[in-house]
């Protein structure tokens, strides 16, 4: 059976939450308007009181322009790493043989 997390052992995430706002320039009211909650509660989520649900999670990425996965990746550094594996095989997939060909020298040179 999985041990559950601790409150230390679970990821913080509010500091990522709060820095996409005030990049935004959009005040914990603005966002808690356009996410229909309260502004204590994104308050709360960026002091890591709270997490959001992944209903939240994906309005607050859309609120912000960028993709769950973007916003998910900005938290998580191992996801972003997978994220990028993922992004990378799928463009790959997509080219020719010879551009395949082309694109491995090119990653060849580079590591040299």
């Amino acid at each position: 059976m999985r041990k559950k997390k601790t409150a230390e052992e679970e990821p913080r995430y509010g500091s990522q939450i709060k820095q996409l706002r005030t990049r935004l320039k959009m005040t914990q009211t603005e966002v808690a308007e356009a996410l229909q909650v309260t502004p204590g509660y994104i308050s709360n989520v960026e002091n890591n009181r709270c997490a959001m649900s992944l209903k939240i999670l994906i309005y607050y990425a859309r609120l912000t322009g960028i993709s769950l996965d973007e916003l998910v990746g900005l938290m998580d550094p191992a996801y972003t790493s997978d994220s990028l594996d993922h992004k990378l095989m799928e463009n790959l997939s997509r080219l020719s043989l010879e551009q395949k060909e082309k694109l491995l020298r090119t990653i060849e040179i580079w590591s040299e």
